[in-house]
């Protein structure tokens, strides 16, 4: 099988169970993902300019593009989407150039239901185009983003913490020492800690506007906003009762039910309330079982995470064991935020995931 054949079987998969195909323009405007899609894509594009300046990029993924069309078509109206074709964007040891297929689910309020929908198709999906035996692993945003909210950390050391979890370093990386200067711009700096992302960027580059500064170092003032956010966020600590109670979290690993029960136990011991966003994942669980999915052989990691603000709840990766690599072949999760971001008056619900047809059918 090639991997357009792939493209076309798992799109007549994903249109009989309701999912429409779209076809959303090669060619995007990159300050959409420029500011939404982390530091990770972003130095991965490949970026042009038009006629009159603006910046367009080939497009280095569909969800973002599927959510804009969405919301042009749709408003809040629950949608579910198809798509495969070429993205674009740089990748170490593999082609610039790569099929992607996949779907995303916009609107549905039945959040538990269609995370396990989704989970179920990705798995079909596979089996459609004869993929390997896969090893799927589980994460869960919103057990992570409860448990950092009720310690009472942050919202820039919560950032922070993620980051942290996200790039392996661990909470040991939050101890690291202030750099050079922080003594001299310790009142902008405390000025901005604290600050949502957004007020606290367009903080410091008004300040820079007022002091006539446009570039520093071959720096925008938006780049330079970006570095003193970080060393904001490096100024925020944790007690070491909530570095006690993350550590512990992050230990946690096991199968959907040994993974609740772990947390269940931990939040009784640190006397938190998680019950909300465990019943969540305890019922999500529930709907995975009831589609027939085994979800003993499935994998939990508090450890697993993912940088984007607007993921929000479960999130996967399936990864074949083949692979030396490690490297998913199919990855998804839950991105309530994103479509708010996008201009939406308010959250809409929306969960995805996408197959990397060259790590599939391309080779093992």
């Amino acid at each position: 099988m090639t991997e357009t054949d792939a493209i076309v079987a798992l799109i007549a998969l994903f249109e009989r169970e309701g999912y429409a195909r779209i076809e959303p323009p090669v060619l995007q405007p990159a300050d959409v993902f420029i500011d939404l899609s982390g530091e990770d894509i972003r130095r991965r594009m490949f970026v042009t300019q038009d006629a009159s300046g603006t910046e367009l990029c080939l497009r280095p993924e569909y969800t973002i593009p599927a959510c804009l069309q969405h919301l042009s078509r749709h408003g809040a109206q629950p949608s579910g989407y198809s798509y495969g074709g070429p993205v674009f964007r740089m990748r170490a040891g593999e082609s610039g150039e790569f099929l992607q297929a996949g779907l995303e689910s916009i609107g549905r309020t039945d959040v538990s239901a269609v995370d396990a929908e989704i989970l179920a198709l990705a798995l079909d999906g596979l089996k459609q185009i004869d993929g390997p035996a896969p090893i799927v692993k589980l994460g869960d945003m919103g057990l992570l983003h409860a448990l950092i909210d009720a310690l009472g950390i942050a919202p820039a050391a919560k950032r922070r913490v993620i980051r942290a979890i996200v790039s392996g370093q661990g909470l040991a990386s939050l101890a690291e020492p202030e750099g050079p200067g922080a003594q001299e711009h310790a009142g902008l700096l405390a000025a901005i800690e604290g600050q949502a992302p957004q007020a606290a960027k367009a903080f410091v580059e008004d300040i820079l506007s007022i002091a006539g500064i446009a570039r520093v170092g071959g720096r925008s003032a938006g780049e330079i906003a970006e570095r003193f956010l970080a060393r904001a966020a490096n100024r925020t600590g944790l007690s070491d009762e909530a570095r006690q109670v993350l550590e512990r979290y992050l230990t946690i690993v096991g199968d959907p039910d040994q993974a609740a029960h772990a947390v269940r136990t931990l939040a009784k011991d640190a006397g938190l309330d998680l019950n909300g966003a465990l019943a969540t994942f305890e019922e999500r669980t529930g709907f995975m079982a009831a589609r027939g999915l085994d979800v003993s052989a499935f994998s939990f990691a508090a450890t697993f995470a993912r940088n984007l603000d607007y993921y929000t709840g479960f999130i996967f990766e399936v990864q074949d064991p083949r692979r030396r690599d490690g490297k998913p072949i199919v990855g998804g999760g839950r991105y309530d935020r994103l479509l708010e971001h996008l201009g939406a008056e308010a959250p809409i619900p929306a969960v995805g995931c996408s197959f990397w047809l060259d790590r599939i059918v391309g080779r093992p």
